[in-house]
């Protein structure tokens, strides 16, 4: 059975079985974890996987999974403990200014950067709500790029802000384009098969001396500054999910 979208997966639910096919994605609720849980341990295949669903938006579970792309000694924080062990080692590897990102807040409303370690320890270990949240050093970035890949489709574009170290164009920023390199093409696509995604719009950060590293991955974002308009990223994508989902039962026959 192929199941398409969220209303048809909730009628169906209870009736799917192995190698029943879910295409679509299960918003963000309570109740998300446990759906992507459970249908993954009945046999149910999903498109995107349960790891690309859990990623989206997880900017924690990015930090985790997606470590080896990072910016060296990113952290997830789940409690004070931990935090207090964390900035002592920055301190000790002479790491003087760190940003913080936490789940869900988006625009970059979500990323803080402190100056004082002692004050980011402060402030965070207030109130145990706060956790859980990524923590890594602060770089100078030379060039915060936004990539969107669907298929064989890339565009890259990069975005530009003089009144924030956030590059935010919803801020009053602006964008041009920007040509990938080949290992930058190459780190997205190792970056994609790790987070299981059929596509992606992922942020890059390119650092002074050429060295890039993974800031966020998501299925779904925004394209202001891009040359796609929305509506036919949109296609391209239901387009890309439907070749998959045609190749798995190419593949069973």
């Amino acid at each position: 059975m192929r199941i398409d979208g969220y209303t048809q997966l909730m009628e169906a639910y209870h009736q799917l079985a192995p190698g029943d096919l879910f295409v679509g994605q299960i918003p963000a609720s309570p109740l998300k974890a446990v759906l992507l849980t459970d249908l993954a341990c009945r046999g149910v295949r999903l498109l995107p996987s349960a790891v690309a669903q859990t990623l989206h938006g997880n900017k924690c579970a990015q930090a985790f999974l997606l470590a080896p792309w990072m910016v060296p000694h990113t952290r997830v924080m789940t409690r004070r403990k931990a935090l207090l062990d964390l900035l002592g080692e920055f301190e000790r590897r002479g790491i003087a200014a760190a940003v913080t990102k936490h789940d869900h807040l988006h625009c970059g409303h979500g990323v803080r950067k402190w100056d004082d370690l002692e004050m980011l320890y402060n402030c965070m270990s207030l109130d145990e709500g706060r956790f859980p949240f990524v923590v890594q050093p602060y770089c100078e970035v030379t060039v915060d790029v936004r990539v969107v890949l669907v298929g064989e489709y890339v565009e890259a574009y990069a975005r530009c802000n003089p009144q924030g170290f956030r590059k935010n164009l919803a801020a009053g920023g602006h964008s041009r384009h920007h040509v990938l390199t080949a290992d930058q093409e190459e780190m997205c696509r190792r970056v994609m098969d790790r987070a299981q995604m059929p596509y992606a719009h992922m942020d890059l950060m390119v650092l002074g001396d050429g060295t890039v590293y993974l800031s966020e991955i998501s299925l779904y974002g925004g394209v202001r500054g891009a040359r796609v308009t929305q509506a036919e990223l949109e296609r391209m994508k239901r387009s890309r999910l439907a070749e998959l989902a045609g190749s798995i039962y190419v593949d069973e026959g």
